[in-house]
């Protein structure tokens, strides 16, 4: 993954949705398994704005931000089915949201604005991905190997990430449909369940 420089007063952060347990495990693992050089680094989600740096005196006006659009949107089911890929664009690699990615794509135009009213390298379209920066072999492997996965469950938080020079960390969580945030370090925890 390429990640934009950040200044001697900026921290890199992304916005996205956490995937919830068992998914969690099964998605992390299966990354693993293929051989991705950053399974170990990134949790499992779908992003909604991806690497981006913003000021550590911007980081509270980021925060009061994410909460007033998290909470002006209500919560909502997302369905995983399947495998798609960017290639020949991008090496990836990705599980299919079959449902919710209309609403991904309602936080993700709400989100762009203020602080993180920034450019998107792609166009926004929401996935999990499970194989990147691997060759064209590895890559088919992971896309027949994922074809049949299938998972549901529902969104009730976005996250902030912040990327701390090695890995991702989610450090605040919103509320979907509320007015706040809730402790560090905490994934969304609704009941979850294969489909």
């Amino acid at each position: 993954m390429r990640l934009p420089r950040a200044g001697a007063d900026e921290t890199v952060v992304g916005v996205a949705l956490a995937i919830p347990e068992p998914f969690r495990t099964q998605l992390h693992d299966a990354r693993v398994r293929f051989g991705d050089p950053e399974a170990h680094n990134i949790v499992p989600h779908v992003t909604l704005v991806g690497p981006t740096p913003v000021a550590l005196d911007a980081l509270d006006a980021l925060d009061a931000h994410l909460a007033r659009v998290a909470g002006s949107h209500a919560p909502f089911r997302v369905v995983l089915r399947g495998t798609q890929t960017f290639r020949p664009v991008s090496p990836v690699v990705f599980v299919a949201l079959e449902r919710g990615g209309d609403d991904c794509a309602a936080l993700e135009r709400a989100l762009r604005a203020g602080p993180l009213d920034v450019p998107s390298a792609f166009p926004f379209h929401p996935h999990v991905t499970v194989a990147h920066d691997l060759d064209d072999a590895a890559l088919d492997g992971a896309q027949r190997d994922m074809a049949g996965y299938e998972a549901a469950f529902d969104v009730t938080h976005l996250h902030r990430f912040v990327h701390d020079g090695t890995a991702w960390r989610p450090v605040r969580q919103f509320a979907l449909g509320g007015d706040g945030t809730t402790g560090a370090d905490r994934a969304a925890s609704t009941p979850a369940r294969s489909v």
